[in-house]
């Protein structure tokens, strides 16, 4: 929605914003049996998709079955009536990703394999207010009214406007417990055009961020030793004794108390690191106008190297841990930081083609695999070059070169996405 004001005109601008809630034992059974219910209600939803006949499988008909389902099934009414309709929207939602090639199919979800959330989608049911410097309250449907960390300005009360609200939000379980992320609905004014230089980054593991200005950006461990040789023991001990765990045996209670005081080790070191993101992003966004980064595939770059009992992998272990060290780093959260920050700026994010930005020389343009000789070192092979520098930053001003020239692209409507190829609809699904 486009408004002229002062020769500007007004647009607007979604986003959400994440609190702690501070729910008492009580509170917090009743959230866990509610996120139980809703990924029982997506399961059964799929199971009835799947045996449904294709001129049946109707929005109108799914609703019907899920009411039912709510009424015949004492465990499913503990979720709130307008939770239970937002599966039926996402479920349905999923399906129409795969069938323009955005996703893949929907499947069953398992207790341990997704995250415990509930969507509450009407904002006017959460009647928020503020009622310290550092708390608010909110209204839960079917829990109550709980306090959450009071972090960031929201448009509630006489604030509140049409174009200015909080129209949604969804309740979601970590390793820190649970946390509300309301759905904010701001009329801000365009920015104007970024007046900032053009910069191109290249990613990497041994050098986070390397700029081709010469800039880099760099962090240390997420854990300190400390904790790091806390969670090594801790992986250990859970390691012995589900070793020694009969097969069918149910885990125990001390098992399950390892287990989450390793998912709380691991939710600091992702807290850290995304802190550092997006301090680093904020940063790159203020002062750059054009952001150029690799069109990265990073889904296939950490791909399984196990292979198949006829064709095992190689270097199997070596593979897997670059595979862990790439997902720690995280580059897509990283580019999704960019891209919105830069759109808030007036900036723009383009992606250059990946291919040989490492082993082409920036200054002469001669590409060889030998060129870079260790992990920092960049020797250009060209004899009438010669050119040597910092491997990164020699990458890092090639993909600037590539934005340059033409050949890097502007994800549409400011998307970081790279879409897959479409293809045809699953047979499932027809």
């Amino acid at each position: 929605m486009l408004r002229s004001v002062s020769g500007r005109g007004l647009e607007t601008r979604q986003f959400g914003h994440r609190a702690r809630l501070a729910l008492n034992p009580a509170e917090v059974l009743k959230a866990d049996d509610q996120a139980h219910a809703a990924r029982t209600m997506w399961n059964l939803l799929h199971a009835w998709w799947q045996m449904i006949p294709k001129e049946k499988q109707t929005l109108a008909n799914a609703d019907a079955a899920i009411r039912q389902a709510r009424q015949d099934i004492d465990f499913l009414a503990v979720l709130p009536a307008q939770a239970a309709q937002a599966v039926l929207k996402t479920y349905f939602q999923a399906w129409r990703n795969c069938w323009d090639a955005r996703a893949d199919a929907p499947n069953f979800k398992g207790r341990f394999r997704c995250a415990m959330a509930v969507d509450v989608p009407q904002g006017r049911d959460l009647n928020i207010r503020r009622v310290h410097r550092r708390w608010g309250m909110v209204n839960l449907p079917k829990i109550g009214r709980v306090r959450f960390r009071w972090t960031k300005d929201l448009p509630v009360g006489k604030g509140a406007t049409r174009e200015n609200r909080i129209t949604g939000a969804r309740l979601v379980k970590d390793a820190l417990g649970w946390h509300i992320a309301f759905r904010v609905q701001t009329l801000e004014p365009q920015p104007e055009p970024h007046q900032g230089p053009p910069v191109g980054i290249d990613v990497g593991i041994t050098v986070p961020l390397a700029l081709s200005d010469g800039g880099t950006y760099e962090h240390g461990e997420w854990l300190t030793r400390q904790e790091q040789a806390r969670l090594l023991d801790l992986e250990q001990r859970a390691a012995g004794r589900k070793k020694h765990r009969k097969p069918g045996e149910r885990t125990s209670r001390r098992l399950h108390h390892t287990y989450d005081q390793i998912a709380g080790l691991r939710a600091k070191a992702k807290r850290r690191a995304s802190d550092w993101q997006h301090k680093t992003t904020t940063r790159i966004a203020d002062t750059y106008g054009v952001v150029v980064v690799e069109a990265l595939t990073i889904t296939n770059m950490v791909k399984s190297p196990r292979g198949t009992v006829e064709q095992p992998g190689r270097n199997v272990a070596q593979k897997s841990g670059l595979n862990r060290s790439i997902s720690g780093e995280a580059w897509g959260r990283t580019v999704t930081m960019l891209t919105y920050k830069l759109a808030r700026r007036g900036g723009t994010l383009a992606k250059a083609p990946a291919p040989n930005t490492s082993r082409c020389c920036s200054a002469c343009g001669f590409t060889t695999p030998g060129s870079r000789e260790t992990q920092a070192l960049f020797v250009c092979k060209n004899p009438d070059c010669g050119w040597s520098g910092n491997a990164d930053h020699n990458a890092a001003r090639n993909i600037l070169h590539l934005y340059r020239t033409g050949h890097a692209l502007v994800p549409a409507a400011g998307r970081a996405v790279v879409r897959r190829a479409r293809r045809a609809k699953p047979a499932t699904a027809r």
